[in-house]
């Protein structure tokens, strides 16, 4: 757990649930987890099969106690760790021609800019075509019917949560 109370992570129902929605094992492929927290979206992909994961976050704290996470698993060639905003860490991640085939973003419930975040992964050619995307956020987000770039797979929700699971399609 990352000290303090700046960080929420996602539960673990919901984020057993998230893994049942967009696939239970992957066959390589690489993740990227935005505002990572403990790095435990992350982890759990590449626990499932993904190759690699990369892991965001911007608080000090939440990087050190990622770091120390993906020690423990003696796997730390299969992730990378870094200490950025989201937006600085995916426009530096697009100028390294870097594609993901699953993002995973729980963004702080009071700083939610979801879908402002979804057109720059289009158009900083991020995703993979396919590609999963799937997004906690506070309940009081509202979606609209369709988003630029994407297929809506599903929209789940929790007592104080809902996930949002996109496909990233060509037709942006």
């Amino acid at each position: 757990m990352v000290p303090g109370d700046t960080t929420r992570p996602t539960a673990d129902k919901v984020k057993e649930s998230i893994f049942n929605m967009i696939g239970p094992y992957f066959d390589g492929g690489q993740a990227l987890d935005l505002y990572a927290g403990t790095g435990g979206l992350g982890i759990e992909a590449v626990s499932r099969g993904m190759a690699h994961a990369t892991l965001v976050d911007s608080a000090y704290q939440a990087v050190k106690t990622i770091k120390q996470n993906v020690a423990l698993l003696n796997a730390q060639d299969r992730f990378t760790v870094v200490k950025r905003s989201v937006q600085a860490a995916c426009a530096a991640l697009s100028a390294d021609h870097r594609q993901f085939d699953l993002v995973m973003m729980d963004p702080p419930y009071a700083q939610q800019r979801v879908l402002a975040e979804l057109a720059s992964f289009v158009e900083l050619n991020l995703l993979v075509p396919g590609a999963t995307v799937a997004v906690e956020t506070g309940t009081d987000v509202q979606y609209p019917e369709q988003i630029a770039g994407y297929r809506i797979h599903r929209l789940q929700t929790y007592k104080v949560a809902q996930v949002l699971v996109l496909e990233r399609t060509e037709d942006a």
